[in-house]
């Protein structure tokens, strides 16, 4: 699914007066893509991935997915979303937690694979008849984003999914994620503050800066995967993501191609 944003600005009101979000936003995200996005607190990256499945409006500009309104795809089913909160059912088992969005959605059949089988992917086929409560957070994680695969959608918003794990299962559920979206190729946006995870998933970085959020840089990693963090031009690249995160106004904003990509 392509994702174009063109001026995209958000205000909201509080404590009496407008807060602006995020300034005239303009993205260009091609099917198929793995963009992640980066940025202080509070810069709106969060509420760029709201704005996308329309659970928000933005104040000005135009947001297309595929040509069409975010409207229509959410219509259709067609966003998968994931957060830090897994928000699975308690009195669901992982089986039925998984399948949910296909009792719900039964009308839209696309070629995504079984709940079985992405339990199967996420090794928790053992655990298909347990409840979240008895699950660790790792587990919990691998459920929610099986549920989210479920119905197939070509468009993944993921913010900040696995933020709440340590960081050998953090690594661990970044590998499955890139090894499915490999296998079925949706487009992805994905909210992180991990630097080295940004260098180690994306076809591209946006780095947004703060208050209020403006894309600043948008950096293309044109290495191969899967990415070594130790290699010494993924070390470059994490190097120089975090030089435009600490210091925005000494860098050239828009423009900016880290050396070592190409």
């Amino acid at each position: 699914m392509n994702v174009d944003l063109r001026r995209v600005s958000k205000t909201f009101n509080g404590q009496g007066k407008p807060l602006l979000a995020l300034d005239q936003v303009t993205l260009d995200i091609a099917s198929g893509e793995f963009i992640c996005i980066i940025g202080p607190s509070g810069c709106g990256k969060s509420t760029l991935l709201h704005l996308i499945a329309d659970q928000i409006a933005p104040t000005q500009g135009n947001i297309l997915l595929d040509g069409a309104p975010p409207a229509a795809a959410r219509k259709r089913k067609a966003i998968a979303w994931m957060a830090q909160n897994p928000a699975l059912l308690p009195w669901q088992t992982v089986l039925d937690n998984v399948s949910l969005p296909l009792h719900i959605n039964r009308q839209y059949q696309r070629n995504a694979p079984s709940p079985v089988t992405l339990l199967e992917v996420m090794g928790l086929a053992d655990f298909h008849a347990m409840y979240p409560h008895t699950l660790s957070g790792g587990m919990q994680q691998r459920v929610a984003l099986a549920r989210a695969l479920s119905t197939g959608a070509p468009l993944w918003l993921m913010d900040e999914p696995f933020a709440a794990l340590d960081e050998l299962t953090r690594e661990t559920l970044t590998e499955e994620v890139l090894q499915l979206w490999d296998d079925f190729r949706p487009t992805v946006l994905w909210v992180t503050h991990q630097i080295a995870e940004a260098a180690r998933l994306a076809d591209r970085v946006v780095i947004i800066t703060a208050h209020p959020g403006r894309i600043h840089s948008i950096v293309p990693i044109k290495i191969a995967r899967p990415r070594d963090e130790t290699a010494p031009e993924i070390v470059a690249i994490i190097r120089d993501l975090r030089a435009l995160l600490r210091h925005p106004q000494n860098q050239q904003p828009r423009a900016r191609i880290v050396r070592g990509l190409f």
